[in-house]
């Protein structure tokens, strides 16, 4: 099924991915209620992280935006792996990015713009958002970041 904001991922030149794989004991993504929280979604691109390192050092915080955009894009996937169709959010609730930071890089919240961004430009005023942004030492797989998403549905 493929709704209006499928049709808006593609007019944005973007495609929804497949849902990434967990890569230990969790589930992508899970319901309670009219909630659907992600796990961490990394920058997944076919099935491998396209850069890895920290922010700051090995990655600059211009690509680690641009990953926090495919984080977002995975997150939609996994969100819609439990909810169906992706017309049916209500709004973007909350958004909490981890980048892996060398230790004096302090742009954490610019990199977490890259998925705020684009989940605006998806979503409109839907994809408005409370957010964290957190600097860590270290990620899985050594990504430069994650990104979990809880969104609200409407009613099925």
């Amino acid at each position: 099924m493929s709704g209006a904001v499928e049709a808006r991922i593609a007019e944005l030149g973007l495609k929804l991915p497949e849902v990434v794989p967990p890569l230990a004991a969790y589930q992508p993504a899970v319901q309670s209620g009219v909630y659907v929280y992600t796990a961490g979604q990394l920058p997944m691109v076919g099935g491998k992280l396209p850069v890895t390192g920290k922010v700051g050092a090995e990655v600059t915080a211009e690509e680690a935006k641009e990953l926090a955009a495919t984080c977002a894009l995975n997150a939609l996937a996994a969100v819609k792996s439990v909810a169906g169709d992706l017309d049916r959010i209500k709004r973007v609730v909350k958004v909490v990015g981890f980048v892996a930071s060398a230790a004096d890089f302090t742009g954490q919240p610019a990199v977490l713009n890259g998925a705020s961004e684009l989940l605006g430009e998806i979503l409109g005023d839907k994809g408005v958002h409370a957010r964290s942004a957190v600097g860590v030492a270290v990620l899985p797989l050594d990504a430069p970041v994650e990104v979990e998403v809880q969104v609200e549905l409407t009613e099925a």
